[in-house]
């Protein structure tokens, strides 16, 4: 028996291979199939089954494309509805993975077609669960992302939860493997672990939403308590996962495509068009295509792809290092933004060197604010969660996550602004110059400025 976790930290998402005797399954794959294929390869094992532990809404799966490229049955939990050759097992239902065993646990909650996958050694002992959304380590999955799929309300899938949980999972072993689908940074859950494997026994220790003695209600208030608005790709990618989506190899052969100037200014230039500047933040303030994003690939890209361009069938043209774009474009596709036309060859010196207005965002030191004492307003655009921990003095709190629906908040005259290290504030900075709104963005955030000295107001 084989278990390889495939952890992708971008999405804090765990993708599963498991393979014994010449048999493999795989739960929950990414969008890109090649990882999957190269594990059966490696192994010298036939992917069996592709097992779904229900309809995603924080990445597209690559389940529709794999099961294209190995034959293997696409397997969900009781009450999946989907639009493609699938397989909706049981409660219970038994599946053979080689000499080893899956069985079907539907719990409901998350979505109503939520499922855990029990495996079991050769010998029918239990070893590990795959959980999914309904149980991540120190916290569960949230309630409020198919209310509208399931016409109930967050209060009555939470319901559903507790007892599926109850019911299901904590009457398990406590020697079981937890398995879960994300970890600390998704946005499924509010306070996941940064670990990404532990023991049931542990869980029942430890997370608050497992308690012995807790109530059905207690449960209901505190799962619902504090859930932030989702980002509002989620049904999109629900819905891609449900109803299928383009083959990723005709994403990437579209999306690695060079452009010339000409070609990148012209395609860009139409009113739906997004030019996604995913270099460095550092280097993106220094020289960029007006009118651009600043995602860099190197942080938390994909999610705040999805937050910020709000329209995901929108053609994007990329700017990138040229050997970083079949990576851009595979994590693009990851979140369902299959619209990539191509890359500008040679970068913005190219832009540059042909004439082309490129503009710029001021930037300054933290010992250069602190030297000039506050002379403009400043906007810390890290969470709130963040910013309640301490903050500089008179600082304004507006999450990036809330910038368009807060873009009202804004001081009307110039700013400072600044996250924790210098990556989402070089994201906001984007965003306001291409609605007008002149900024100033403090080199490396909040953490620069502890370093440099600057007094901090701290949270009681």
């Amino acid at each position: 028996m084989q278990v390889t976790q495939l952890y992708t930290k971008c999405l804090a998402q765990g993708a599963y291979f498991i393979s014994s005797n010449g048999e493999a399954a795989v739960i929950d794959p990414l969008r890109e199939t090649e990882p999957y294929i190269k594990l059966a390869a490696e192994n010298g094992v036939k992917i069996k089954y592709i097992f779904e532990t229900h309809f995603h809404a924080d990445f597209v799966s690559g389940h529709i494309d794999l099961a294209k490229e190995t034959g293997a049955t696409i397997v969900y939990g009781p009450t999946a509805v989907p639009s493609f050759d699938a397989y909706v097992a049981k409660d219970n239902e038994v599946f053979k993975v080689g000499d080893l065993s899956v069985a079907v646990l539907h719990t409901p909650g998350h979505t109503m077609e939520s499922s855990t996958f029990l495996l079991r050694d050769a010998d029918g002992k239990d070893q590990a669960l795959f959980t999914g959304d309904t149980l991540f380590l120190g916290d569960v999955g949230r309630p409020d992302l198919a209310q509208k799929a399931a016409n109930m309300t967050r209060e009555e899938l939470a319901g559903l939860l507790f007892d599926s949980l109850r019911e299901k999972i904590m009457v398990l072993s406590d020697d079981l493997i937890v398995y879960p689908g994300h970890g600390q940074g998704s946005a499924c859950g509010k306070a996941m672990s940064s670990d990404t494997v532990d023991t049931l026994g542990n869980q029942k220790a430890t997370n608050y939403a497992l308690r012995a003695n807790m109530t059905r209600d207690e449960f209901i208030k505190e799962v619902t308590d504090g859930l932030l608005a989702p980002p509002s790709y989620f049904p999109k990618n629900a819905a891609m996962n449900k109803f299928g989506y383009e083959s990723i190899k005709e994403i990437q052969e579209r999306g690695s495509k060079a452009l010339s100037v000409e070609e990148f200014a012209a395609g860009s230039a139409h009113d739906d068009a997004v030019i996604l500047d995913a270099r460095d933040a550092n280097t993106f303030v220094k020289g960029f295509i007006p009118g651009a994003f600043s995602i860099g690939i190197s942080g938390d890209f994909a999610p705040w792809v999805g937050i910020i361009l709000t329209d995901i069938k929108a053609p994007i043209y990329l700017v990138v290092d040229e050997n970083m774009v079949d990576e851009a474009v595979v994590r693009l596709a990851r979140v369902g933004y299959d619209n990539v036309q191509g890359y500008l060859k040679g970068g913005v010196e190219a832009w540059k060197n042909s004439g082309k207005e490129v503009a710029t965002i001021k930037s300054v030191t933290p010992q250069a604010f602190i030297n000039d004492a506050h002379k403009m307003p400043v906007v810390d655009v890290r969470r709130t969660s963040e910013f309640n921990v301490a903050h500089v003095d008179e600082a304004r709190n507006i999450p990036l996550d809330f910038i368009y629906s807060r873009m009202q908040d804004f001081p009307k005259k110039p700013f400072y602004i600044h996250c924790q290290g210098g990556y989402r504030s070089v994201i906001a900075a984007s965003v306001l110059a291409k609605n007008g709104v002149e900024v100033v963005n403090i080199e490396g955030g909040y953490d620069g400025l502890v370093k440099a000295g600057q007094p901090m107001v701290e949270m009681a």
